[in-house]
Order: C-alpha cells, then structure tokens, then sequence
C-alpha cells in the first residue's frame, strides 16, 4: 500500500516503512572520530542534585554498573557555580560524559499558555528573541565549567546552537543532545533535528521497535531510548526491551532510573540516586541475559566528557 508514497520516501533518504523485521544494527559508536565496537552506553537522566549523582555513582560502583552519561534536567541557570562545578568535577574524575539542561524554558518565565491543558507542550520550548538570547548565554556558562554536553529542549536553539559551535561562539567539542520534550519520533524530524546540530536524538519515549529501527536506518548518531518512565510521563517499564533495543539501534544510549522519581525535571535526592542506579543495573542484568554480547562503552568513551575549565573562556 501507498507504494509511490513509500519509494518517494526512499528517494529522500528515509526508511519505507516501520522496520517490522527488527535488523541487527551494525552501526557503532564513534570515539574520538574513530569507529569502535561499543554498542551501548548506560544513561541516566534527571541527576538534578550533585548529592543524587554521588549517590548514584557510589552505589553503581558497589553494584557493578557502569554509568557512561548522567542527564541534569533542571536547568542549568537553577545551579550555583559551586554546584555547577561540583557537578564537572565527579563525572570528570569518573569518565561520566555530562549533559547540562539549557535553563530558559517557558516554564520559568511569565507564559500563561504554557500553563493550559492544550499549551502545556510549550513548556521547555524558548518565546522570543530575547529569551533566545539568555538561552545562548546559558550555554556559554556552562562550558565555561569544562562542560562540553549541552541537552537542548528547542528546536529553533538547536540550530542556533549548532551555528555558534561553527562560528567559535562555543567551543567546537561541544556536544548537542536533542532532548524527547521536543517531541519527534520519525525519521524526517531525526534529519531535521540533525541537520540543525544534534550529536544524539532523543525520540517521544513510546516508540515500539521497529519504529525505533526506522530512525536508526535514517542516521549513524547515537539514538536516546528511554526504558523506563516516571509516571508523569506515561510510568511504562521497558527493560525487557532493551537488549532488542541494542541489537536494532547501536549505537545507542538506554536511558534508565528515572522512573523512580514522579516527573521529569524534578530536584532528586541522594536516596533517588540509589533507586536509580538500582534500576540500571535491571536493565544491565536484561542486557548481559539476552544480548551477552553486547558491548558497552568504557568511562571516558561517552559524549560530553568534562574537559579543564580553563580550556575555553566565554565572552558575554
């Protein structure tokens, strides 16, 4: 069915259709701009306390699991610089690539839209220029801190943030991770969001397999799949899934831990972080039982590695 449709699709670079045979990926990570056999890296997201990643790292170690990349969500411009700083100094002395959320979002300013049953999607998602502006700044302080993982929830910033790594506005080692609030699950918005500067992509959480195979036929980039959810946004569990989801989507980070907390972008704990890191290792334990050969990236091999704070200076 809608064949002519399908092969136009083909004609521009996309898949056909859903991938329903579920294809081995024989894609790998890039490390240092060389092919690798890494496969998969652990990813955990909504660290929005440096006491949660402490947490988290401590009780990983004594569980045998290797966080290769930690999401902070709360916004960059939430943290002081003591935190921000302390935030760059565990993942750099762990190898734990760090992605720092942009903080201006419609949630912290006066947008009464964003508050409506219908508007609510707007919420992480920048209004007007100047707000672009603060986002911009936003991100040179972060680097600033020797962080090189920007996690972008705009698509406009995205770009924007793309042309001030080419135009030496931030440093070219940044990394740019297209967050799942932005709300794209097909391939054609994979190329857009690409084409703009995202080094990962984060699709809507709910995507089944072969929806998932469909975007990575569509880009070398890693892919950011969630296999698990808080319940604010859908609560589902998908560990089960997760070797399938290595196997399809190398490479690729499975994003795990946050379906402890109640909602995306809240202050988490120290007692979340072990909950956390509790959760990865269920989804580590799916992957060596189904998939024992799959083969994980090593610290200091993931995206958005903390470098010196003195290695670039901003100018505002």
């Amino acid at each position: 069915m809608m064949d002519k449709t399908r092969k136009f699709l083909g004609k521009i670079g996309l898949p056909e259709g859903d991938l329903n045979d579920m294809p081995t990926s024989n894609k790998r990570f890039k490390i240092n701009g060389k092919e690798s056999d890494r496969q998969f890296g652990i990813e955990v997201p909504t660290m929005n306390t440096a006491g949660a990643v402490k947490a988290l790292i401590e009780e990983a170690e004594r569980l045998g699991v290797t966080i290769n990349r930690i999401d902070e969500t709360y916004g960059a411009f939430r943290h002081t610089e003591e935190e921000m700083r302390e935030y760059a100094a565990i993942c750099k002395d762990k190898g734990i690539g760090l992605n720092i959320s942009i903080g201006p979002r419609a949630a912290y300013d006066t947008s009464a839209t964003r508050m409506s049953e219908q508007g609510r999607v707007i919420a992480y998602r920048i209004r007007g220029v100047d707000q672009l502006a603060r986002a911009v700044d936003d991100a040179k302080r972060i680097c600033s801190f020797g962080i090189r993982g920007l996690l972008v929830y705009d698509e406009g910033l995205m770009w924007v943030l793309g042309k001030a790594r080419e135009e030496g506005i931030l440093p070219s080692d940044i990394k740019l991770k297209n967050s799942a609030h932005n709300g794209q699950g097909n391939p054609a918005a994979l190329k857009v969001m690409e084409a703009a500067g995202a080094d990962s992509f984060n699709p809507v959480r709910d995507l089944s397999i072969p929806m998932l195979a469909a975007l990575r036929a569509a880009t070398d980039i890693p892919l950011d799949l969630h296999t698990d959810n808080p319940p604010a946004s859908g609560g589902f569990i998908r560990v089960y899934e997760a070797p399938e989801m290595v196997r399809c989507c190398a490479p690729v980070f499975l994003k795990t831990g946050n379906s402890v907390v109640s909602a995306h972008g809240s202050l988490t704990t120290a007692n979340d972080g072990v909950n956390m890191a509790r959760q990865a290792s269920i989804v580590m334990e799916m992957v060596n039982r189904y998939y024992p050969g799959a083969i994980q990236l090593k610290p200091g091999e993931a995206h958005g590695q903390v470098v010196d704070a003195n290695a670039w200076k901003p100018e505002y």
